[in-house]
């Protein structure tokens, strides 16, 4: 059902009402940290609806915020690893049933038979459900520390990364995000597998 301007605008002015009220909350850098663990996990709405308005109402915090949702999302991922690792067969499929990731742990399996470290870190950065490597890695039971270092490199930019457009563009940083989140995911994945192919060569 398509919203009329009037309830557009209301809608938008809660959402501002609820991030001001956040903004001055002692508790918002638990909620955020709560919102990409919950994200990370299994929540299918992307952080940035909220994350974003957050950075470029509380700008002087910008480095902070992005920190406090890389934690989370890398405590997530240490948990659904451990799912992968300990009981992929039972609770990991049920999951990946339930929140029709099929598809999403085909393309991982491929990219992980043949890149490793740096598939984990590509599907940290395109439009594939990150749930699956953590998954996957998990259940072929891919060193611990890799597999973090892997999270770490791919969430990490990806927070950073909106930290940083929001310190460069202000408020038009959400507007910047909706028009090329997509073709930033290709290019970072690109970028990824480009430095894997040359570390390959290199080596």
């Amino acid at each position: 059902m398509t919203m009329t301007s009037h309830e557009t605008a209301d809608h938008g002015s809660r959402t501002r009402r609820w991030l001001d009220r956040l903004s001055h909350s002692k508790r918002a850098m638990w909620v955020l940290f709560g919102a990409s663990f919950a994200e990370t996990l299994v929540v299918p709405i992307p952080i940035e609806v909220i994350l974003i308005p957050f950075m470029a109402a509380n700008r002087a915090r910008l480095w902070t915020i992005a920190a406090v949702v890389t934690l989370g999302c890398l405590i997530a991922s240490v948990v659904g690893y451990g799912v992968g690792l300990l009981v992929f067969e039972t609770l990991g499929q049920q999951l990946i049933d339930a929140m029709g990731w099929n598809e999403g742990m085909d393309r991982f399996r491929t990219l992980f038979d043949d890149y490793g470290f740096w598939a984990i870190v590509v599907v940290g950065v395109l439009p594939i459900p990150f749930q699956v490597a953590l998954l996957g890695a998990g259940a072929a039971s891919y060193p611990m520390l890799w597999f973090l270092l892997a999270a770490l490199l791919a969430r990490g930019t990806r927070y950073f990364g909106l930290a940083l457009l929001v310190h460069l563009f202000g408020e038009r940083a959400s507007d910047l995000w909706h028009r090329h989140k997509l073709s930033a995911s290709l290019i970072a994945g690109g970028l990824a597998l480009a430095i894997f192919a040359a570390v390959r060569a290199l080596g």
